[in-house]
C-alpha cells in the first residue's frame, strides 16, 4: 500500500528552558511584558500602619479594678489552655500544660495581689 503525504520531519522535543540562554530569554520577556503591560503600582491599597486602637483601657480606671479584670481574663484563659491539653496528644500536651501552668501562676499573682486591697488599711 502506498502512503500518500510524506512522513512528517523528526524534531526533537525541546523545553523553552532547556538551556542557559533560553531561559534567560525567557525571564527578560517576562520583565519586559510585566514592565509594560502590569498595571501601575497603587500605593492607595496597601494597608494602613498605624496601630489600631479597637481595645483601650480607660486611663482613670483604678488598680483594683485593672487587677479583678485581669483575674478574670486569665482564669478563662486558663480553663481554654486545660481544654486544649486535653485534645492533645504528647509533646503538644506537654506544651499546653506548660502555658496553662503559667497562666495559673499569674493568675495566682494577680489574685494575691487583688486580696492586699480588701485587707483594711492599718492605721
Amino acid at each position: 500500500m502506498h502512503k500518500v503525504t510524506p512522513n512528517s520531519p523528526e524534531t526533537p522535543s525541546t523545553s523553552p528552558y532547556a538551556s542557559n540562554d533560553s531561559k534567560k530569554l525567557h525571564d527578560a520577556a517576562e520583565r519586559a511584558l510585566d514592565h509594560y503591560f502590569k498595571p501601575p503600582f497603587d500605593k492607595g491599597n496597601l494597608p494602613d500602619k498605624r496601630p489600631s486602637n479597637i481595645f483601650a483601657v480607660i486611663p482613670d480606671l483604678d488598680n483594683e479594678t485593672l487587677l479583678a479584670h485581669a483575674s478574670e481574663t486569665l482564669a478563662s484563659l486558663n480553663v481554654l489552655a486545660s481544654d486544649l491539653a486535653f485534645e492533645l496528644e504528647g509533646t503538644r500536651r506537654h506544651v499546653a500544660l506548660a502555658i496553662q501552668q503559667m497562666v495559673s501562676l499569674g493568675e495566682l499573682l494577680v489574685n494575691r495581689a487583688l486580696d492586699s486591697f480588701d485587707q483594711p488599711e492599718e492605721r
